[in-house]
């Protein structure tokens, strides 16, 4: 393996009573994609984000090169040759695609106090073209680009200037197929000119195929380090768990006959440049999932549905004829909404566990027409409980939560509204073994209790595994549709999608 690049010595930080990192010491190489791996709040980003520069260390060193390094933020990382691609959005709206690309680089194109915008501009359109993303215009604003997009734009901006280590932070669950094809392309560049890829990710077969090495982190320790070479699914869940898990994630019945009540119907939607034409009837107690590749227009529809998409035509409507146009009209009439993108569109971060988790239900939390501060701790702590979300308290601010704990508040916000209708967006994005099989044995429980679920995913097996009906979306339109069948494959669906 040589010398070692990067060595992390002693390295600890604490949130209140939290530990969320333990003393951990590793080492990382050139010319290595390591791996970090853990449960939800196992530590994983708290660790890269004080190498980053994101949080400040509580305690330990960062030794690359043989030099100790320390950054204040991420502009300071960047110039210790340490750079990250963070797991939600990591541009800033309002300024253009060059100029997040440079942000803290400016002077580079800066002589005598004056920005010479057409250079960074140029040099910008270049580097999106060498990376192969020439659909993106680098003099636009930033706001112009979905999440995918503006993550292909983070590698860019996160890699063209050839770090020495790069952190690749759960990166993969904001991309499709086509985009996490483009990420490991980058990543085995970098490999390939001696840099060290950190590469956390909670999808284990992505881990054994792209990774050298792998570290398992459990409470903020570190469990183990081993070769991806010597190791399965099984053997990491045991280290991430502490015991043996079951692969039985999905559901086992494919006798179930859904009811022939539509509780929802949607009609002729049309976004313009997302969605054209798109029908569906969703029936009580049925799981439906939608797929397709990451810019079908999948994800639009969702919004649509939950009357969120405010240049949407066509028609959503109730059984009892209630149209669907906006969303308080969607949550009045017991519709909810799971976002892929959740710090945008699902969550306050900003605010406390415990009010993003009432926020639906404070019309229900009142008594008397008053809203007891006691009464929303006790319905926040129940619902955050029931989804084993890591915190200090209700009261802990959510943007202090790591991404799969944000997606449990998302997700105690909507079981807490005991909604009928429930539209889960990448419901498992972010999510580790553990909880991605508590999810589903509650979508499972939903259904049987008669709730009727749209689930839109990119993961093929969660939609083979889950859906009693199957939608597949290509290039904005439905291309093909399926039923839950033992004999249902992964090539079946790929064959519509592409």
């Amino acid at each position: 393996m040589g010398e070692v690049l990067l060595h992390a010595q002693d390295i600890d930080k604490r949130f209140g009573i939290t530990h969320a990192v333990n003393h951990v010491t590793l080492d990382f190489y050139p010319g290595e994609i390591h791996a970090l791996i853990g449960e939800n709040g196992s530590g994983k980003s708290t660790f890269t984000s004080m190498l980053t520069g994101i949080y400040t260390k509580g305690g330990g060193t960062f030794t690359l090169e043989g030099k100790e390094i320390e950054a204040k933020n991420q502009i300071e990382a960047n110039a210790n040759g340490v750079s990250v691609i963070v797991q939600e959005v990591g541009t800033l709206s309002g300024l253009t695609v060059a100029e997040n690309i440079f942000l803290g680089k400016e002077d580079e194109f800066t002589s005598r106090g004056v920005k010479n915008s057409a250079a960074m501009n140029r040099k910008s359109q270049e580097l999106l073209d060498e990376y192969g993303f020439k659909n993106i215009d680098a003099t636009k604003l930033i706001d112009n680009y979905n999440f995918e997009e503006r993550k292909l734009i983070e590698i860019v901006k996160a890699t063209h200037f050839d770090p020495k280590v790069v952190v690749v932070d759960e990166t993969t669950t904001a991309l499709g197929h086509e985009g996490r094809a483009e990420l490991f392309k980058v990543m085995k560049r970098i490999k390939d000119y001696g840099g060290c890829v950190i590469f956390i990710s909670h999808d284990l077969e992505e881990v054994l195929e792209q990774a050298d090495l792998i570290s398992v982190l459990r409470d903020g320790k570190l469990v183990d380090t081993v070769k991806a070479s010597d190791v399965n699914t099984d053997d990491l869940k045991k280290l991430m768990v502490g015991r043996e898990m079951s692969d039985n994630y999905y559901r086992t019945d494919y006798d179930s006959v859904v009811s022939d009540e539509v509780v929802l119907r949607g009609e002729h939607i049309t976004v313009p440049g997302e969605v054209e034409d798109f029908s569906v009837e969703l029936h009580k107690g049925e799981i439906l999932g939608i797929g397709g590749l990451s810019e079908c227009g999948m994800h639009e529809v969702g919004k649509a549905l939950f009357g969120a998409s405010y240049d949407r035509e066509g028609k959503v409507e109730l059984a009892d004829g209630t149209q669907i146009n906006d969303i308080p009209t969607a949550i009045k009439h017991s519709i909810a909404y799971a976002s892929k993108d959740r710090d945008k569109e699902s969550l306050v971060v900003n605010d406390t566990i415990r009010d993003n988790i009432c926020l639906p239900s404070l019309e229900n939390l009142k008594k008397g027409g008053i809203l007891l501060n006691k009464s929303m701790d006790t319905f926040a702590e129940k619902f955050a409980a029931q989804m084993s979300t890591k915190m200090e308290s209700v009261n802990q601010f959510v943007s202090a939560l790591s991404g799969g704990n944000k997606q449990k508040v998302v997700l105690a916000r909507w079981i807490g509204k005991d909604s009928d209708l429930i539209i889960l967006d990448s419901p498992t994005r972010g999510i580790d073994v553990k909880v991605k099989a508590d999810i589903y044995n509650m979508m499972d429980q939903m259904r049987k209790d008669g709730k009727s679920i749209i689930m839109i995913s990119e993961e093929i097996m969660e939609l083979i595994g889950m859906s009693d009906r199957i939608l597949i979306m290509k290039d904005g339109k439905v291309n093909g549709e399926f039923v839950r069948s033992r004999d249902l494959t992964d090539e079946d669906l790929i064959a519509k999608m592409v």
